[in-house]
């Protein structure tokens, strides 16, 4: 059996959705399923929902109907007025419905997990019916009954012994019937509680799958003809890779490649399961194969931009060294705030570390941190990875820009730059 992933992008708007149902149909001889993510930018509006919600503020009910009408538009090209997926939808919706009425009184990360989660339930029904409309048949699969976590909303730890029981006893026997849509990015506790996996992780959610199934491959369908050395969005002379290890790839994602979430690659290489990044405006296209061993040339360096970065250093009240006993306390606070480091460096008397800067965890891990540390901190910073460098690469990226943190090893560069 194969496991397709659909992103956000791929399922924008009608003209998607019926893409989608084209390149599925080319599949029609195999047992196949299909993750499908929250259509367009709609994780990042229910987001919005969840803070305007959480706040009370006056354009909360604004939000909501902008959600709503960008997904009854994208119905009403697909489908007749009458067609049942209109209930389902509506049915689909009641759930933040219920939770808006109410004012908030649960932790922001539970309310943003019920809310946000809406997005992937409502496009996988869109997606299920408009396949058996083509004649495609099809069943809609609720992910929260098979992939189970723990209670971490935002970031819900998967059980997987639990996971794959339920996976290996409830799927093989709907495969048989036709086409699975399940959502990505979701999961479920044992309250029946929804949780979600990390932004874009319904790559994780594919993985999962296919590792418990045993899939011959994944595919995930993309906006670009495969992995790229650089973003296209920033860089015009990038190339593709045709094929990357599975090493390489968990390397690029560690520090910041999105064109894969992080967690997606460990289950398929414990399996041997490989991972295609194909283009699905041209499925015909081979993209890029990830894999157990693969022949590595590196014509360019691999360059990852990540924006909005915090460089906060730490250092002891009483002015002593900095010792393992620091570190372990510093990495636990970190590890409670749940804020992940995506460089750092120590020497006599500091701690530097570089990390997203998300406005909430980090006035919070701020607060706990400056009791015990001296604290400064620069925001709006960039920081920079070159992997498999030149030496001219360095110099033709920082050019203009004042190089706040450097870290050089054998094959990566990392520079903090403002």
């Amino acid at each position: 059996m194969l496991v397709f992933k659909f992103g956000g992008a791929s399922v924008k708007d009608a003209e998607g959705i019926i893409n989608l149902g084209n390149v599925v149909s080319k599949y029609k001889s195999e047992q196949l399923l299909v993750v499908v993510s929250a259509m367009g930018k709609t994780t990042n509006a229910l987001e919005k929902l969840a803070k305007a919600y959480a706040g009370q503020t006056d354009d909360m009910h604004d939000i909501y109907e902008g959600i709503k009408k960008y997904h009854y538009d994208i119905l009403a090209e697909l489908f007749d007025a009458n067609d049942q997926v209109f209930n389902e939808v509506a049915n689909t919706f009641v759930e933040i419905d219920w939770m808006i009425e109410d004012e908030p009184h649960d932790d922001y990360d539970f309310i943003y997990d019920q809310i946000v989660s809406v997005g992937e339930l409502v496009s996988t029904r869109i997606v299920t019916a408009y396949l058996n409309k083509a004649g495609l048949k099809s069943k809609w699969l609720d992910v929260r009954g098979y992939i189970h976590t723990d209670n971490t909303y935002r970031e819900g730890v998967v059980q997987w012994d639990k996971t794959c029981e339920s996976i290996q006893q409830g799927i093989p026997a709907l495969l048989e019937k036709g086409i699975i849509v399940a959502q990505g990015f979701l999961g479920g506790t044992s309250e029946n509680f929804t949780t979600t996996l990390g932004r874009e992780g319904s790559d994780y959610t594919a993985s999962i799958f296919a590792a418990c199934l045993g899939a011959v491959s994944v595919t995930t369908w993309k906006d670009v003809p495969g992995i790229l050395n650089a973003d296209p969005k920033l860089f015009e002379d990038t190339i593709k890779f045709d094929e990357l290890s599975y090493t390489e790839a968990i390397e690029m994602t560690y520090y910041g490649a999105t064109v894969i979430h992080p967690k997606t690659i460990k289950p398929l290489q414990n399996a041997k399961i490989p991972l295609f990044v194909k283009p699905f405006n041209h499925p015909e296209e081979a993209g890029t194969i990830i894999k157990e061993s693969a022949a590595h040339v590196f014509e360019k360096p691999v360059i990852i931009i990540k924006q909005n970065q915090i460089l906060l250093s730490l250092s002891p009240k009483d002015y002593s060294f900095i010792s393992e006993d620091h570190l372990s306390d510093i990495f636990g606070r970190f590890a409670k705030g749940r804020v992940k480091i995506n460089m750092m460096q120590t020497s006599a008397l500091s701690f530097s570390v570089c990390f997203d800067h998300k406005t909430e965890s980090f006035d919070k891990l701020l607060a706990d941190i400056s009791t015990d540390y001296k604290a400064k901190y620069n925001s709006g910073l960039t920081l920079i990875t070159i992997r498999h460098y030149a030496d001219n690469t360095l110099k033709t990226l920082t050019t203009g820009k004042t190089i706040l943190l450097e870290q050089i090893s054998r094959n990566t560069i990392q520079v903090v730059v403002k």
